[in-house]
């Protein structure tokens, strides 16, 4: 979900995967300075409890990732979307003069013996970027954000204990963490989030304020596809302990541009099957990594050519003549096994089955899962992210990938 800068494109709000992954910190180990939580998928229909206090949420059409963790002392349950895209925590706050509707109680500032507020003049309020600073009548340190889908937050920069669970009763707290409690709020949501957890490279970001506790600025997280079982468990890993190694991994350079918190990586071009096509494009970190895109954007040149070669190596005519599907390429079929799209990044070439490059829009309909943007700079998804062990390390500045089957992933490392 990428934070306006001006405003780009977010589109995880379409009707993309019917699933939801929660990433729930219900299984933490914690390993050389680090720690790593289980990742659970979770069908968009009404399951039993996960472990004790997990609902399933019932939208099928966000195509999000959904992080668990706990606000406050007493620690408040919170379900945030998990986001490279932005660097902001925050959550929905009381008062909420405009928010969007939630199942759970929205988060109370005065239920919480830990909760601080944060000043224009203090340090904390200097972190924000200075586009999206505010200062109040009372002299406290706000903030309005907006992303590329319209979704938006506004409200004032706190700090608060956040604190991981285990299953076995075991807490992570982590004191004196800032983060956003926002007052009015728009979100094309699903009524069990609360906000948006930022994995960016900004300093108020998850990664970034954790970083120094845990053995250095690096995550790793596996996502597993949305056919999989509903408990079907995969690990995302913070600092020490997160390092994607072995056989098999390749490594991509991490492209920093000033003033612009992205993953940024640079896309050389896209095989179909062995037809490759050159990206013609000499600009470093022409690619954003980000899991809370679902679908994979490209410049449109570029994305017509690819939709031009994908129709000549699929063996089935496309649907032409529906217009529930706006005109995107779509097969009526409930498996495809062709083709086989590589991704080629500088050093890495990233390997994709159908299953990561096409989405079920409807029962026995699968539609292409790469949309075209209109910048030089392209964003790519979550659902390209599947079956990915990918691991993102601020200190060396590189990002990794391992093919792994995400839903036998089960070891915590």
């Amino acid at each position: 979900m990428i934070m306006d800068y001006p405003i780009l494109f977010h589109l995880s709000f379409l009707f993309v995967p019917l699933f939801i992954l929660l990433i729930s910190f219900s299984t933490i180990e914690v390993v050389n300075g680090g720690f790593s939580v289980k990742l659970f998928r979770k069908n968009s229909t009404n399951v039993p409890h996960l472990l004790d206090t997990v609902i399933s949420p019932t939208r099928a059409d966000i195509g999000l990732h959904i992080i668990e963790l706990s606000f406050g002392n007493p620690p408040t349950k919170y379900y945030g979307v998990m986001d490279t895209g932005s660097s902001l925590i925050w959550t929905q706050c009381l008062p909420c003069e405009n928010c969007f509707p939630q199942k759970d109680p929205y988060f109370d500032p005065k239920k919480s013996s830990t909760y601080t507020s944060v000043y224009c003049q203090e340090d904390e309020c200097n972190r924000l970027e200075a586009n999206v600073r505010q200062c109040s009548s009372q002299n406290q340190c706000g903030y309005r954000y907006s992303y590329g889908d319209s979704s938006r937050t506004q409200g004032l920069l706190a700090l608060d204990t956040i604190t991981l669970e285990s299953s076995s009763g075991g807490v992570i707290p982590l004191q004196y963490m800032i983060f956003g409690c926002g007052h009015n709020n728009l979100g094309n949501f699903d009524n069990k989030l609360m906000g948006i957890v930022g994995l960016g490279r900004g300093p108020l970001s998850l990664i970034s304020q954790i970083g120094p506790s845990f053995g250095g600025r690096r995550f790793s997280h596996c996502l597993v596809p949305y056919f999989s079982d509903y408990y079907s468990p995969s690990i995302m890993s913070f600092g020490s302990g997160s390092e994607v190694v072995g056989d098999g991994v390749v490594s991509t350079p991490l492209i920093t541009k000033e003033s612009k918190p992205f993953y940024y990586v640079t896309l050389k071009g896209i095989s179909v099957g062995d037809t490759y096509l050159s990206l013609h494009s000499s600009s470093k970190g022409n690619m954003i990594i980000d899991s809370g895109t679902t679908l994979t954007f490209l410049p449109q040149k570029f994305h017509d050519q690819l939709v031009d070669e994908v129709k000549k190596q699929v063996p089935l005519q496309p649907i032409i003549d529906d217009p529930q599907f706006g005109g995107k390429l779509c097969y009526r079929t409930f498996d495809l096994q062709e083709p086989i799209i590589t991704t080629h990044f500088e050093g890495a070439d990233i390997q994709l089955k159908p299953t990561q490059t096409f989405y079920e829009a409807k029962f026995h309909v699968l539609c292409f899962a790469f949309g075209s943007i209109s910048s030089d700079f392209g964003i790519y998804g979550n659902l390209a992210q599947t079956n990915y062990l990918i691991g993102f390390d601020l200190e060396r500045e590189v990002v990794s990938f391992k093919a792994t089957q995400c839903n036998l992933h089960h070891s915590l490392v």
